[in-house]
């Protein structure tokens, strides 16, 4: 389904245009469009759409102009009830609107950096969005809320698009198109600044200072101001003839000595390079999580007064038991504050699926091709490999200064997060890890742990769906029971539900409430339990595994590690020093310090299944327990 907000309000799937009447129906799925997701209030949909003389019947009225979306829009679109309004939600829908701010935000970042003739061609493709004046068949009210602001967003990339033009000397062109727009906006300074500088490259430098003087005589007989620093710096460099010289262009990077040997190869491909965007898709049923992720997300959007200045270092780790949710939100964040890094959002699943952990030879070469660096992966001319160092420094050259958000999933350890991180504070980077990477400078730690009942339920309740699970409530909580709060096993039993209608929920609980078949339940499509939580045991080194097979014979209950050292056979301090490095890499909990001042220590439920099945599998291998 596609929007459009940019002219009159229309509908449309595919050639189709969806037919719609009167300015209400359009009044209110314009409202809906506009808050992008977010719930529109019955006040504020009255006052859009009768202003401050409401009918009686204001409540029954907008029902009926949902009620007319819902039938005209489709199964694509939908449109709910949350109090105190009324919520749209059409996922993969194209909205013109969202795609002009998308491309106006590139081309300000293209502008930025010089890269005119980029920034030119997506800000034209931008402004050809527009089909006439924004919200043009909606109520007055609504036109005069939202009309101005988008307005003005039009005029600043329209000014934008031609600084670009002028750049790039088109100069002539621009003389018309020009002077029209000062005619219709005579008092934007900007606007006449442009007009004065495309005449004077023409060498009309008499018709460039009449401008001048005319747009003073305008600015004080209709706001009663002297013209602003635009419009006085461009007269100055009038005079002074510095407005000859074109602004130069950013350089093709250079940061090998062997770099011009691909520039003539690649030049094209670094003159427009578009921001990259890497991020997985978000999960569309995600849940809980709230006080984390408001965390996350005020961390990485500057606060209101730090808009204008540059920003602060931001590195956020995000750590937890395999299977405990990291990467979901991880993911949901940056695409929550995505607005905020228009300079791209990279990516990077730092293990191979096997659990094996990714050369950064190999994510740096990835990451730098989405930077625009297609050299990134060839060899040197002398048919070597690039070098890590020499890959170091080109991303950390290719990242300095440009608002990036990165994301680094699954770190192994702080010497292959070293090689990933930026030179500089502009960049963001929102890290995923099994093990608490406490070395990585100026990095704050957030740690996810099991859900709880309520959260758990909310989870299996938003895959399977709440009418299935209303009606079975004990089996509903047995699932979520031997599920042990892991969102990977939630997420697995609800899809299970999910895709089986005709099974009652008793059915699988009972499935599960085996904790010999458990694992074997626990498993759909690509998704694991066992596999996942095997991945991160392969890491442990053989002796400390043989170890934690041992610890698994203490049972679920919390224990301290004196009760460890017994049944380990180890004195009390080493087994103290295994149990934190344990608890270091995500497969002991700590559940707290007990009376005489000493941790608790637990092991999750499927972790203990996972190492109990893989210790009845194993084979037999020498092994020498510390005396």
């Amino acid at each position: 389904m596609e929007f459009q907000l940019l002219g009159p309000v229309e509908a449309r799937e595919g050639a189709r245009r969806v037919a719609l009447s009167g300015s209400k129906v359009h009044t209110v799925l314009a409202v809906l469009l506009l808050a992008r997701g977010r719930v529109v209030g019955d006040s504020r949909l009255s006052s859009l759409l009768w202003g401050w003389d409401p009918p009686a019947t204001m409540n029954a009225q907008i029902y009926t102009y949902i009620s007319r979306l819902r039938k005209h829009l489709g199964s694509d679109v939908e449109l709910v009830r949350r109090q105190p309004g009324y919520q749209l939600l059409a996922e993969g829908s194209h909205v013109d609107l969202v795609e002009f701010e998308r491309l106006d935000r590139l081309g300000r970042g293209a502008l930025e950096e010089r890269r005119f003739p980029e920034a030119g061609e997506l800000l034209r493709r931008a402004l050809d969005l527009w089909q006439g004046p924004a919200l043009s068949n909606v109520t007055p009210h609504l036109a005069e809320a939202e009309l101005p602001q988008l307005e003005e967003s039009r005029m600043s990339a329209l000014e934008r698009r031609i600084e670009a033009d002028l750049a790039l000397a088109r100069h002539q062109r621009l003389v018309p198109e020009l002077t029209g727009l000062v005619g219709e906006f005579p008092v934007r300074e900007r606007l006449r600044a442009q007009l004065m500088t495309a005449l004077y490259r023409c060498g009309r430098q008499a018709e460039a200072l009449r401008a001048f003087h005319e747009g003073r005589d305008v600015l004080a007989e209709e706001l009663g101001v002297d013209p602003g620093t635009d419009l006085t710096d461009t007269y100055q460099a009038v005079l002074t003839g510095e407005l000859s010289r074109l602004p130069q262009p950013a350089q093709l990077p250079t940061t090998a000595p062997y770099a011009s040997q691909y520039a003539s190869q690649y030049a094209s491909q670094y003159a427009s390079p578009s921001a990259p965007v890497m991020l997985p898709p978000d999960t569309a049923d995600f849940t809980g999580r709230e006080s984390q992720f408001t965390e996350l997300c005020a961390r990485l959007a500057p606060a209101p007064a730090e808009r204008r200045s540059a920003f602060r270092p931001r590195r956020l780790l995000i750590t937890g038991m395999a299977g405990v949710g990291k990467t979901a939100l991880a993911v949901r964040v940056a695409h929550a504050v995505a607005a905020e890094f228009p300079d791209g959002l990279l990516y990077a699943r730092l293990h191979h699926e096997d659990g094996t952990v990714k050369d950064s030879c190999a994510v740096l070469a990835q990451l730098l091709r989405a930077l625009g660096d297609p050299s990134a992966g060839l060899p040197a001319p002398d048919g070597s490999p690039l070098q890590l160092d020499e890959l170091i420094r080109r991303y950390r050259t290719r990242t300095a200064g440009r608002r990036l958000l990165i994301l680094l999933d699954d770190a192994a350890n702080e010497l292959q997060l070293d090689a990933l991180l930026p030179g500089t504070s502009d960049a963001a980077v929102l890290v995923t890890s099994r093990s608490r990477l406490s070395a990585v400078p100026g990095s704050r730690t957030v740690a996810l742990d099991p859900m709880d009942r309520e959260e758990s339920l909310a989870l299996l309740a938003a895959i399977a769906g709440n009418s299935r699970l209303a009606v079975e409530p004990d089996a509903a909580r047995t699932v979520t029971e031997v599920c042990a709060g892991l969102p990977l096993a939630l997420r697995i039993a609800g899809t299970r539900l999910a895709s089986r209608p005709l099974w009652p929920a008793a059915r699988l609980a009972r499935r599960l409430a085996d904790p010999a078949t458990r694992l074997g339940e626990l498993r759909v499509g690509e998704l694991d339990v066992r596999r996942r939580l095997d991945a991160a045991l392969r890491h442990l080194p053989a002796p400390e595994l043989e170890l934690l097979r041992t610890l698994v014979r203490r049972g679920a209950e919390p224990f301290a590690a004196t009760s460890a050292a017994l049944l380990l056979r180890l004195p009390e301090t080493a087994a103290e020093e295994f149990l934190e490095r344990l608890v270091e890499v995500s497969l002991l909990e700590m559940t707290g310090i007990d009376s005489a001042g000493e941790p608790r220590y637990r092991l999750h439920a499927l972790v203990r299944l996972v190492v109990r099945a893989g210790r009845e599998q194993r084979t037999d291998r020498p092994f020498t327990r510390a005396s």
